[in-house]
């Protein structure tokens, strides 16, 4: 297929005087197209719903998430895998995020990477790719080599491999196992696919490591409860989770926050249970970390 035929490269006809529209009228038109997205998202949830569920199975057999894009979609990846330790807790190697030209195309446009087949093996040699591990390609167009080779060396080795890409009949769904192609439509600038088509992957991505993180038990009652008190703004949200989580005075989150060693998840368990810091991490040790099934286990106990 020509690229002038992707879905992620037509033409917007409601585009054509585009340059004729005062602000109001543009930001106007871009927010009615931006709109579109979820709807889009909407449709492809059965596919991102099975990828979630290897996500998880993943993690649990000690396995890690790997991100692999270009250009925006590369950058989306790296974005959504930092964001994971201070917010759940977990270490930066479980979901990692890999960007063809490297560190230096995060902040500076490294076109020419993307057609790289031999660096996306490379890149994952150097991560250690192993048979545990599941490979994510990120490709708005479907068909960015880095990405294809990237995902053909991750079913050689006998990784998952998932895509999410923004065409129909992507030549990366042809190669992964999951494969999700969320339609988007043209874009408000032709071809511009860091809208539309990166807002979707944003949102899907958002899905995939929250629910993720959700099922191995790092949220409860709507709460970051693995957030890392490593500042002034986290360690008053800390407390507050211990708080709003156990009802408990603000006097006594404050105790069992020290006592927890700063560990908000023991925290709650300590408070709940009446436990000591001993106890709540044999208690969280023999459910996998996961807090809902260790608090349960402390309520039968009562």
């Amino acid at each position: 297929m020509d690229i002038h035929e992707l879905h992620t490269e037509q033409v917007n006809p409601a585009s054509e005087t585009i340059e004729e529209m005062s602000i109001t009228e543009l930001t106007a038109y871009i927010n009615r197209e931006d709109q579109t997205v979820a709807q889009s998202v909407a449709q492809v949830l059965p596919q991102v719903n099975r990828l979630v569920e290897e996500t998880v199975q993943c993690i649990r057999n000690q396995g890690r998430i790997i991100y692999i894009g270009a250009g925006t979609s590369g950058r989306l990846g790296i974005l959504d895998a930092s964001e994971c330790p201070p917010t759940y807790g977990v270490n930066p190697d479980m979901i990692q995020g890999i960007i063809a030209g490297g560190s230096e195309a995060i902040l500076s446009a490294q076109e020419g990477a993307e057609d790289s087949e031999l660096a996306a093996v490379e890149d994952l040699q150097d991560h250690q790719l192993c048979d545990k591990d599941i490979v994510i390609g990120l490709a708005a167009s479907g068909r960015t080599p880095y990405v294809l080779s990237g995902l053909i060396y991750a079913k050689k080795i006998g990784a998952k491999t998932a895509s999410i890409s923004c065409v129909k009949g992507a030549k990366l769904s042809a190669i992964a196992e999951i494969a999700i192609e969320v339609l988007v439509g043209p874009e408000v600038v032709a071809g511009s696919s860091r809208m539309k088509a990166g807002t979707a992957q944003k949102l899907i991505l958002n899905m995939i490591s929250t629910a993720t993180m959700i099922q191995l038990g790092k949220v409860y009652k709507g709460y970051m409860v693995d957030v890392q008190p490593t500042n002034a703004k986290l360690v008053k949200r800390a407390k507050h989770i211990i708080q709003k989580t156990t009802r408990c005075s603000e006097s006594e989150a404050e105790e069992v926050f020290v006592r927890s060693k700063q560990q908000v998840k023991k925290a709650i368990l300590m408070q709940l249970g009446q436990l000591s810091l001993a106890e709540a991490e044999i208690l969280l040790e023999q459910y996998q970390d996961h807090i809902a099934l260790a608090i349960g286990e402390c309520m039968k106990k009562e």
